[in-house]
């Protein structure tokens, strides 16, 4: 795969773009991909992890190991795996208090991210090509219109779609190593696409918390189980949406801002829990929750909105991707 040689700022510039992503994928509701796409490595980090296959193993033995790395993209993919990791390790707790202690502006930031995130996914849909063009008059402005059409029941679709998952109720799975490694292959899975969240999908399957305490508690095992399943999932879900990226960019494009937009529903600042359940602390936490407005969730919990603090929080999340990608459009991979 053609290579793209980056300087050392923009090698320290790329973990930190992979601490995002890590920082991100600890969150249920906000994706990993999300913040790869606005910070513009997404294709890239889609074509590395493709490139890797039984004919990387070939080249090893060919040409030999710096062949093989070089195939493979393998120091973009090390250095973002590097960020990723270390986000994961060091915001795992700072992410737990947050959401303990200050859930509504932290999630009033996702939500600003979100929204700011689905903008910049729509201005990047590829315009129609010239050849697509070269139709007759009547017939090609008939033709427009249906991919125009098409675009937005596939969007719809993707809403629909994600909609549903944020109403389903979580599972109560016991963590065997055998879920465990299914967990983290599906999970990763949802954490390379723009939208749809992985550690949302490990709160569906009743597993976020046990892999959360796992990962503070540095317990190995269960996070090398976990992350085998991670490894097989990323390797064959990265091919399939290549693939798809290839054939139908703009379809998927679509698809993923419907997802987008659908998974602000998780993301919803104010909620009314109407069920608990009691963790592996002996502590009761929110099982099923619903979107109130701030008036009623004052009334309801007898807690302060912080309306005014939400949307400081909303407009941030918002900022911080547009500057993002102001910034990143000089060093897109």
């Amino acid at each position: 795969m053609k290579q793209v040689v980056f300087s050392r700022a923009q090698w320290v510039a790329l973990f930190f773009k992979g601490m995002g992503m890590g920082a991100a994928d600890i969150v249920p509701g906000v994706s990993g991909g999300t913040i790869a796409f606005i910070t513009g490595i997404y294709h890239r980090l889609l074509l590395a992890i493709s490139s890797i296959s039984l004919r990387s193993l070939k080249l090893l033995r060919s040409d030999g190991l710096a062949a093989a790395w070089r195939s493979i993209d393998g120091t973009f993919l090390t250095v973002l795996a590097l960020g990723v990791v270390v986000s994961i390790l060091s915001l795992a707790r700072l992410i737990s208090f947050l959401l303990q202690n200050h859930a509504e502006p932290l999630w009033s930031f996702f939500f600003g991210l979100i929204i700011a995130s689905a903008v910049l996914l729509v201005k990047s849909i590829p315009p129609v090509a010239e050849n697509e063009k070269n139709t007759p008059v009547a017939d090609g402005h008939g033709k427009l219109q249906w991919r125009a059409i098409k675009l937005l029941l596939i969007g719809g679709g993707g809403l629909v779609f994600a909609y549903g998952l944020t109403e389903l109720s979580p599972a109560q799975i016991d963590p065997t190593a055998t879920m465990l490694f299914f967990a983290g292959a599906i999970a990763i899975s949802a954490m390379i696409l723009p939208g749809i969240s992985g550690s949302f999908i490990l709160v569906l399957l009743g597993l976020y918390e046990p892999i959360l305490n796992a990962i503070k508690s540095f317990d190995l095992v269960s996070v090398g189980i976990f992350m085998g399943g991670c490894l097989v999932g990323i390797l064959c879900f990265a091919r399939l949406l290549s693939w798809l990226m290839s054939l139908y960019q703009r379809e998927v494009f679509a698809f993923l801002i419907g997802i987008m937009i659908g998974s602000l529903n998780k993301v919803w600042p104010w909620k009314e829990t109407l069920t608990f359940r009691i963790n592996s602390h002996g502590e009761q936490v929110p099982l099923m929750q619903a979107n109130v407005l701030p008036h009623e969730y004052l009334a309801i919990t007898g807690i302060e909105p912080n309306v005014l603090i939400c949307v400081i929080s909303v407009v941030i999340g918002a900022g911080m991707v547009m500057s993002i990608e102001w910034f990143g459009r000089g060093s897109k991979a």
